[in-house]
């Protein structure tokens, strides 16, 4: 068996690696930089690794095995960007709380605002002050992510789009909410006291 061959078959029991991780690996080997990055690129060619964003990866068969399993694509956006947390749609969504269609992975970070698209999915970021990077919980299963509450999904979701709640009163929160189809009499009598809580704190 080639060493690119021994390589990808180390790394294809991975949920997702760097080059670091590969350069470790290959250190055992005794095999040069260069050598190990032209292997990362035929690989890439050969579409046995997926490119996740700049020097993260994933190999092809491992995301077979998952690309159904909504916890990993999750786990995935949390490790794309940190510290981020799963939020809005995407958040709303996983808790049923809407019928709207949601295509990329919508997350809220410290980071400065980014996408990354790949072969996994769409996942965008959301850049929210460390004040409000808060009320989110670490669910675990198959792979372990972090998401917002229902709460603070709803609330995040109107932050972005009010552009932080600028000029606005709570009713005219109230109208936004139903405008966008949020079904936020499931959400739970607590959760939406903490929303209309959280909100008017802004407003202030």
């Amino acid at each position: 068996m080639k060493y690119r061959e021994i390589l990808i078959d180390q790394l294809k029991v991975l949920p997702y690696f760097d080059k670091k991780m590969v350069y470790d690996l290959s250190d055992q080997y005794g095999l040069k930089v260069g050598t190990v990055d032209a292997y990362v690129n035929r690989s890439l060619v050969c579409k046995e690794l997926i490119q996740l964003k700049k020097g993260t990866y994933v190999t092809d068969a491992y995301f077979k095995i998952y690309k159904n399993d909504i916890s990993y694509i999750f786990y995935l956006a949390n490790i794309l960007r940190q510290p981020s947390y799963v939020s809005s749609w995407t958040a709303l969504q996983y808790y049923d709380l809407t019928t709207e269609v949601i295509h990329p992975v919508i997350s809220v970070t410290t980071k400065i605002t980014r996408n990354y698209q790949n072969k996994v999915g769409n996942f965008a970021y959301h850049s929210m002050k460390k004040s409000l990077f808060l009320d989110f919980s670490l669910v675990k299963g198959s792979f372990d992510f972090f998401i917002a509450t229902p709460a603070k999904a709803l609330f995040d979701l109107v932050y972005f789009k009010t552009n932080q709640f600028k000029g606005l009163k709570i009713e005219d929160v109230k109208m936004l909410v139903e405008d966008l189809r949020v079904d936020i009499d499931e959400m739970g009598k607590k959760e939406r006291e903490k929303f209309y809580m959280m909100v008017k704190k802004q407003l202030k």
